[in-house]
């Protein structure tokens, strides 16, 4: 089916995790404290800016928000009024921030590259449940996937919720916040990806499939599976056989499952 070389090796290298007294608060308030979190590489996951707020300093901070594909909001100034402190001055600006900064997707690729190692990653189609992305990270740096990309529209973001559940894996597994899925897939196969979606109806067994070589791993919602235009872009879906009476699994689940074999595939190379 494929013609695919050299095998994933096992470890990660560590991120530099921030210790917990120095982790962002999930809240930033303030344009300029905002501009240059974001200026610094922080991850910023929405921005809401009050109604009618204007001047340079928003203008910029919107000029900024659209370079790096982070969402602007506008809302009542009562909103953001509820969410900081009666101490704090917001100026008309209030971001929600990640535990960790997000990477660029082609520093996922350039690390997996720079250790000899095919890069394997995960791409997430629509999970919306902050408890499955977080077991899907701790499963990542288990199984040994390079990173994981996660689009920036009907997709949880990273939150305290999701660096919980990861049980710290969030400090050890890349991960890069994309644009429109579409446009991602196409790049990545020109890069040498074969794309890999798991589906219900896949035309193969997930344990037949070849999951070597530079591999996406695509993962749909919980709910409604991969959108079909995702599925239309995969090279082959793969399925899971289902013994019982419920025909389906749990987002989290069925990306074990296909983390793991990815990697058993690739050990089994390894030893030939």
């Amino acid at each position: 089916m494929m013609q695919k070389v050299d095998p994933m090796k096992e470890k990660h290298v560590q991120r530099t995790a921030v210790p917990q007294e120095e982790k962002t608060p999930p809240i930033l308030a303030g344009r300029h404290a905002i501009i240059e979190a974001i200026k610094a590489g922080r991850g910023i996951n929405r921005i809401l800016l009050a109604d009618g707020v204007r001047g340079s300093g928003v203008n910029e901070l919107r000029d900024l928000a659209r370079e790096h594909g982070i969402m602007v909001d506008t809302v009542g100034r009562s909103k953001l009024d509820a969410l900081v402190s009666q101490d704090v001055r917001h100026q008309g600006a209030v971001a929600y921030v990640a535990p960790v900064a997000y990477v660029a997707v082609e520093e996922v690729i350039a690390g997996a590259r720079a250790r000899g190692e095919d890069p394997l990653l995960l791409l997430l189609d629509g999970i919306e449940d902050p408890q499955n992305l977080g077991a899907l990270l701790r499963t990542a740096d288990a199984a040994g996937v390079h990173g994981i990309l996660l689009p920036r529209r009907h997709s949880v973001p990273l939150t305290e919720t999701v660096a919980r559940v990861s049980a710290g894996a969030l400090e050890y597994v890349p991960v890069a916040r994309i644009g429109n899925i579409a446009q991602t897939i196409r790049a990545l196969k020109e890069q040498g990806f074969w794309i890999a979606g798991a589906d219900m109806g896949g035309e193969e067994i997930y344990d037949r499939a070849n999951l070597t070589g530079a591999l996406v791993l695509v993962i749909g919602s919980e709910g409604r599976g991969m959108s079909r235009l995702t599925r239309d872009l995969c090279d082959f879906t793969v399925r899971l056989p289902m013994m019982g009476k419920i025909n389906s699994l749990n987002a989290s689940v069925a990306g074990a499952i296909l983390m793991y074999e990815a990697q058993r595939q690739r050990r089994a190379k390894a030893a030939v």
